[in-house]
């Protein structure tokens, strides 16, 4: 990871940037929220992967960054909501958005996140990212509703082999 840092630093930085001005909201709670997740944001590794295969096959530009950018906002979505799914109080070491502001919040800050990324890219007319992601999502949700379904039960070997495809999409 400290190599990759090293390679796109700067890149980083300005996802950063990027990613701070995707989340802004003119609502109060929610802007209060959005900070509250930016100051506790995790590794980055989405994006990181992004920008890192963006500048393997030629420049970071722009698209890079938006894509960078909804990775992660789909990516801070679902963690949203599995928190309320999974009941969670802590994400990352400090108190989860549904701890602190309760379930309807949190899910409705989930939605904002989603809502914010499909925007990004459909105002971009980023096309091809939004639906390589949409699916992308799609398959996770079904590999979670699996998992739950299947959680009273013994998992048979096709299940569990469509779990993994679904939740490593």
């Amino acid at each position: 990871m400290q190599l990759a840092k090293k390679v796109i630093g700067k890149e980083l930085d300005l996802f950063e940037a990027h990613f701070k001005e995707a989340v802004k909201s003119s609502v109060s709670l929610l802007d209060r929220i959005m900070q509250y997740i930016v100051k506790r944001k995790g590794k980055q590794m989405r994006p990181m992967f992004v920008l890192l295969s963006a500048k393997l096959h030629g420049e970071i530009n722009d698209a890079s960054y938006r894509a960078a950018s909804l990775v992660e906002l789909l990516h801070t979505a679902t963690l949203v909501h599995d928190d309320v799914v999974d009941d969670a109080t802590e994400r990352r070491g400090f108190l989860s958005i549904n701890a602190l502001w309760k379930n309807k919040i949190a899910v409705l800050v989930g939605d904002y996140l989603l809502s914010k990324g499909l925007l990004l890219s459909l105002e971009n007319q980023d096309f091809n990212t939004l639906t390589i992601l949409s699916n992308a999502v799609k398959k996770m949700s079904e590999g979670e509703l699996l998992q739950k379904k299947n959680k009273k039960f013994k998992f048979r070997r096709i299940c569990l082999l469509r779990y993994h495809q679904w939740k490593n999409s």
